[in-house]
């Protein structure tokens, strides 16, 4: 057999990829390059055949070369990267000349003839030519996405010079125009951070990455309020230690953001996920069911270790002096059942090693079914006492009673009923910490796990912050701007509360199977944060009879998100993302129900602006996805799918500028809710006429995918999915394997513009 024209490689091909855009744009290459390869297992090589292979062999060829341009202009644009970027591109361009030579089978001969190596005669020769395509593309890539990262690691810095000359000013004029670039960089930060996190397929580093988004956003406003005291009151040792601290936690979040982009390790690194009861009875139920398949998978002594340091992690309930008794006593029930039931697997294991069996016996099976048991129960009961414990507290506190206490405290400048004060609100932030760590244990998933530690994280730095806040109006009671100060970390106290109440909401859909990580829509109300100003309209609740006019619209809402729901279910990819983006609105839009009805966490009309907003958003989100998935189709079916599509864009848009237009009166604002709930209502009836037909057509070219049919079928689709096209539409229109992707990814972040 004639030698591969690719020859041999020592291109290293063990690259991981950490993004969904990289990710995504392999997907096409492999696909044509599975292809090309599995057409060798085809008995007969009829003409059409050949000239199919040939066709995808010149477009991928082709691709490549497009693809390789861009590589190495992005190398001359980014000098550190030119020589790693340059061997890429030269190992990307010889196998796509290797893969258009072996797919010219145009002037192939027969075999017993001495004629041109091709696909057919050296499939060697193809597998390696795909092994080095794949690898070098992969390297070309991964190298792209490091400029991201630079991109990010750049704009960081800028914030965090802009932050020390914040830190430093001593004047009001000084700081108001420091803080309008800080503002500006702050948005470019946003922006950038938003678009990594949302690429990243490690779901644990995008929920630290929303957790210190979602800091940095907070402290963002508390910082304005804090310096702006400060200025006014120089002298006064609260409003410096109110805004040392805000500085302190911007600055740990920005450093967070960096950890995770550059994955960098630092000494806090293990104090991100403590050992969960959760993880700790899944890893124990894992141990004790291996036993069925292989009796030397573990040993007694390891079992009972394992067991046991189960059961001291529940001592963070049991010790609890919130948890009742009767609660105390079951959890301590549960844990001397299943101490008995490991002790009975371990003589039955005992037994059945001693007669040299070689497999689990019945009584073995039996003492690993009880064992699994009783430790499920546990589970059950722990999330049982952490739940009701986080929803009583929720209730309790959703009068703000201490807050609106030490408000009225410190605008009288009663500093003794200001400490009186702050030692209720102490406790109640001791509570909240202790209830963080207790969901934590039980949030079934390590991005939920990180959510809990967030949460508790902010309870406990917060707490302090307000009261510092109020002892500072306390000793100023006529600042109007110390009371401004106290106002905006109240809400972000409140804040957390909705947070917390949504994310007892996600931790007990996934105990009960529905869901399976936290949804993007997390931190959805943001009581103080309902525009681009810095102050906000008046808000305003519906009385009665307003909410009796609402009550038929709201339900059409609920009914429309219930069948959405049903909709979604039916769907096998469940993480594909017309999925994802039709569940959160499907839930945006209960939540806008249940305020129909005065209830749920939108508890004002800017509460559910606010979430008619992130609606719209969400909605766009979709028409982008859907917009991606109708490349694949056919004409027809794409027209159905962009008119819906376009429809939905028109409802989203109008609903985004209803939801910021600003109204007066009470009248207006009733208005303003009415056409806000019907717009969400028309954009909930587009999404579920559009899942049906998506979801068919999913499993229709999925289907088509894994049997690629005849011939004549591949080419019919690659005619809207790939390039095997006539050369003129070729040099036309080519996406190839995903240049047109990464250009535009590129684009998108100012690198390729001057291209």
């Amino acid at each position: 057999m004639a030698s591969s024209p690719c020859g041999n490689s020592n291109f290293d091909s063990g690259l991981e990829i950490k993004t969904r855009s990289v990710e995504q744009t392999l997907i096409p290459l492999v696909s044509q390059i599975t292809t090309l390869i599995n057409h060798k297992d085809k008995p007969k090589k009829s003409e059409r055949t050949q000239a199919a292979i040939h066709r995808v062999g010149q477009a991928v060829s082709v691709a490549v070369g497009r693809f390789v341009t861009v590589g190495e202009a992005i190398a001359t644009e980014n000098q550190e990267l030119k020589d790693e970027m340059g061997q890429a591109c030269f190992e990307a361009r010889r196998a796509g000349d290797a893969i258009a030579q072996l797919t010219d089978v145009g002037s192939a001969l027969p075999p017993q003839s001495d004629g041109p190596v091709t696909v057919f005669s050296d499939r060697t020769g193809m597998v390696k030519a795909a092994r080095l395509l794949l690898s070098s593309v992969t390297k070309v890539l991964v190298l792209a996405d490091r400029i991201v990262i630079k991109q990010i690691i750049t704009s960081r810095n800028k914030v965090l010079v802009t932050l020390d000359h914040l830190e430093r000013v001593s004047t009001f004029q000084e700081f108001v125009q420091i803080f309008s670039q800080f503002g500006n960089e702050m948005v470019e930060f946003a922006h950038l951070t938003g678009d990594r996190q949302n690429d990243l397929k490690d779901e644990k580093k995008k929920a630290r990455m929303a957790a210190a988004r979602a800091v940095l956003e907070k402290c963002t406003m508390m910082l304005l309020t804090a310096s702006k005291t400060c200025l006014r009151h120089p002298d006064c040792e609260s409003a410096r230690n109110n805004k040392d601290a805000v500085f302190h936690r911007m600055r740990c979040a920005l450093e967070q953001v960096i950890e995770i982009v550059t994955e960098a390790r630092s000494c806090g690194e293990n104090k991100i996920l403590p050992a969960s009861i959760y993880n700790g009875i899944k890893d124990f139920k894992s141990s004790v069911e291996c036993l069925r398949e292989n009796l030397n998978a573990s040993s007694p002594q390891s079992m009972g270790s394992q067991l046991e340091a189960l059961v001291e992690r529940t001592e963070d309930f049991t010790d609890s002096a919130y948890t009742s008794h009767e609660q105390r006593q079951a959890i301590l029930g549960l844990c001397q059942l299943a101490r008995q039931d490991t002790q009975q697997l371990v003589h039955a294991w005992a037994e059945a090693q001693s007669v040299h069996a070689k497999e689990a016996t019945e009584d073995m099976e039996v003492a690993i079914l009880k064992t699994c048991h009783s430790v499920s129960d546990l589970r059950r009961e722990l999330h049982k006492v952490a739940v009701i414990r986080a929803s009583d507290l929720l209730k309790v506190h959703g009068e703000q009673l201490p807050l609106r206490a030490l408000k009225a405290a410190g605008a009288e400048g009663k500093l003794e009923a200001v400490a009186e004060y702050s030692r209720t609100l102490t406790e109640q932030k001791e509570q909240l910490v202790e209830t963080c760590r207790l969901l934590c244990h039980v949030s079934g998933t390590e991005p939920l796990e990180i959510t809990c530690i967030h949460a508790e994280e902010t309870f406990h730095v917060i707490g302090p912050q307000i009261i510092s806040a109020a002892q500072t109006l306390a000793l100023h009671p006529s600042s109007k701007i110390a009371k401004e100060n106290l106002e905006v970390f109240c809400e972000a106290w409140e804040s957390q509360l909705c947070d917390m109440a949504l994310l007892l909401r996600e931790i007990n859909d996934v105990f009960e199977g529905r869901r399976g990580d936290k949804r993007s829509y997390l931190s959805l109300p943001r009581p103080g944060k309902h525009s681009a100003t810095l102050k906000t309209a008046k808000a305003v609740k519906l009385d009665a009879e307003e909410q009796t006019s609402m009550a038929k619209l709201g339900l059409e809402l609920r009914l429309l998100s219930s069948d959405v729901d049903t909709e979604v279910e039916k769907w096998e990819e469940q993480e594909h993302d017309i999925v994802r983006h039709s569940q959160s609105l499907a839930s945006m839009a209960y939540n806008m129900y249940l305020f129909t009805r005065g209830e749920g966490l939108l508890k004002t009309t800017l509460d559910l602006f606010h979430q008619a907003e992130v609606l719209s958003e969400e909605g766009l989100q979709l028409c982008s996805s859907l917009r991606t998935f109708s490349i694949q189709l056919v004409d027809e079916e794409k027209s159905v799918v962009m008119t819906e599509m376009e429809k939905m864009v028109a409802l989203c848009q109008q609903l985004q500028m209803g939801a910021k237009t600003p109204v007066q009166g009470k009248t207006a604002t009733f208005q303003k809710v009415d056409l806000s709930i019907q717009t969400a209502r028309g954009i909930l009836t587009v999404v579920l006429s559009l899942l049906p037909s998506c979801n068919k057509l999913t499993r229709k070219y999925k289907s088509e995918r894994s049997s690629l049919g005849s011939p004549q079928d591949w080419r019919e689709r690659q005619d809207a999915s790939t390039p095997v096209k006539e050369e003129g539409a070729l040099n036309k229109n080519s996406n190839g394997f995903g240049v047109k992707s990464l250009e535009q990814h590129m684009v998108g972040l100012n690198l390729l513009e001057s291209k």
